[in-house]
């Protein structure tokens, strides 16, 4: 079955970095377009960043570009991002997603908390 299992976040001040990963199992890892989502303190979930199969085509939230990094190693079935610059507003619990079919899958969320 898929899984997708995110790890890296935790608590930083801002202007500090921290690097995201997801591991993914369960399916075609290198077909597979890949996304991070966040969703901020009692607001909806948003797309931050998503990432082509091979990794050749990315996009980007307005409000993390040119801090945020998405990438991916499909030797090893795991999708990253890398954030830079952090700001309290990028404070929530991120996931990572990937899109089958009809199905949205997901995985558990790691809580990153920008704060001094």
């Amino acid at each position: 079955q898929v899984q997708l299992v995110e790890s890296g976040g935790g608590l930083v001040q801002p202007g500090g970095s921290l690097r995201l990963s997801c591991a993914a199992s369960g399916f075609t890892f290198i077909t597979s377009h890949m996304s991070w989502y966040r969703q901020p303190p009692g607001k909806e979930r948003e797309l931050v960043a998503a990432i082509s199969g091979a990794g050749t085509i990315t996009n980007y939230a307005d409000s993390v570009k040119g801090r945020f990094t998405i990438s991916r190693d499909n030797a090893k079935n795991t999708l990253y991002l890398q954030m830079n610059s952090l700001k309290p507003d990028d404070t929530g619990v991120y996931y990572c997603n990937t899109l089958m079919g009809r199905n949205y899958y997901w995985g558990q969320g790691t809580q990153v908390t920008v704060s001094s």
